[in-house]
């Protein structure tokens, strides 16, 4: 097996990895801004302008809440505000992130039942329902939109569907989805959907993105967990009057206020069809390099796509190459496909030439890796993974 180590830091590298992603200029920009007073009038008018902006690219007339932090901050975010210990949960498991969704309700107490299937396999809403009608009293479902371990997107209207017949909670994880899926918060009856600002929505890390619904505040009311930074009630009662109940991280919030100001220029059902056009070129691109796709093809993600290395490169061996040779960041899979999948990502500020760039770059080091790799039998690779490219 080759590997490739990199023989010094690069100065500067372009990101196609998973997020965080790129920056545009007009966000760098809008962060450079001066501070201004986080109470005074000036961030007020700000912020309450900011947040229609948010709740626009949610397609939500509900409410959506902004706090400092990462995705992963929201999954404790949920659990807290919207469940007390013991609580019934299902928790839909098709890869690392919906795994660590899991794994966190469990640790405050709630009663998690995992409907798991093999990592590159979607979440069906047959199953979904299936594991319902076991646990009558279900408060709520926990489903990983689009699962960036292993490049897939579940059917989130569907599955809501299925879960709103039930009368449970449909809570998403929208994190690698948000800003560049199709997301209609309201039509589709979701009740939380949370994300971050480092992916699709074209900032730095450090925001939390969290819609909240109708059905979710009923919850909330009721919910015994003690929190505090991140009591729901206290967010929204300050955000009626465009404040915080803690500071706020200006640079950042400026920054977000650029980028969703031009996701609205763009359209941001423009916006989407620009990410299904990128996942399609993709997708099309790396198999006619002879390269295989890991997850369904029929649930193929169009903000990241995963791909299997030729037999016997390991994914590690990609990257760095990809890296070492033209200064660009991919990343490998994570837990047990870490050796076996590549992942790109084509989110956020993205268009056709920087793919196509990218792409030639997998193609080119590919080939400089095959041919400096002795051949390996096929059947040392891949064990336990189902092939679908």
């Amino acid at each position: 097996m080759v590997e490739v180590r990199s023989k010094h830091v690069m100065s500067r590298e372009t990101l196609r990895i998973p997020g965080p992603t790129p920056v545009p200029p007009e966000v760098v920009a809008a962060m450079g801004r001066e501070m201004i007073s986080h109470r005074g009038a000036e961030f007020r008018a700000f912020y309450l302008e900011l947040l229609g902006l948010a709740r626009r690219a949610h397609r939500t007339e509900g409410d959506v809440l902004i706090w400092p932090g990462s995705g992963s901050a929201g999954w404790e975010s949920v659990v807290v505000n919207l469940f007390s210990p013991g609580d019934q949960v299902l928790a839909t498991v098709c890869g690392d992130f919906g795994h660590r969704f899991a794994g966190v309700a469990e640790t405050f107490g709630l009663d998690v039942e995992r409907l798991e299937v093999p990592w590159g396999r979607a979440i069906t809403p047959g199953a979904v329902g299936e594991a319902l009608a076991r646990r009558p009293g279900t408060k709520a479902v926990l489903v990983a939109y689009n699962e960036t371990s292993t490049a897939l997107t579940n059917p989130l209207p569907e599955i809501a569907a299925v879960v709103r017949e039930h009368g449970a909670l449909v809570v998403v994880d929208a994190v690698s989805a948000a800003g560049g899926l199709p997301l209609e918060t309201d039509a589709w009856g979701l009740d939380v959907v949370l994300s971050g600002s480092q992916k699709a929505w074209m900032c730095p890390p450090g925001l939390l993105l969290m819609a909240i619904g109708p059905r979710a505040w009923a919850a909330h009311e009721t919910a015994r967990f003690p929190r505090f930074f991140w009591d729901w009630t206290a967010a929204r009662r300050q955000a009626e009057q465009g404040m915080t109940p803690t500071t706020p991280p200006l640079s950042l919030l400026f920054g977000l206020d650029a980028a969703l100001r031009m996701i609205s220029q763009e359209g941001i059902e423009v916006t989407w069809a620009r990410h299904a056009t990128l996942g399609e070129l993709v997708r099309v691109d790396l198999l006619g390099r002879g390269l295989r796709l890991f997850p369904d093809p029929d649930y193929a993600s169009n903000t990241v796509t995963g791909f299997r290395p030729p037999e016997g490169i390991a994914a590690r061996a990609v990257v760095a190459a990809v890296r070492e040779r033209h200064g660009i960041a991919l990343e490998a899979g994570k837990g047990a496909i870490v050796d076996s999948v590549v992942r790109l990502g084509h989110m956020g500020w993205v268009h056709e030439p920087e793919m196509r760039l990218a792409l030639d770059a997998i193609g080119e080091s590919v080939e400089w890796l095959v041919a400096a790799s002795p051949p390996v039998p096929a059947a040392t690779t891949g064990a336990g993974i189902r092939e679908f490219g």
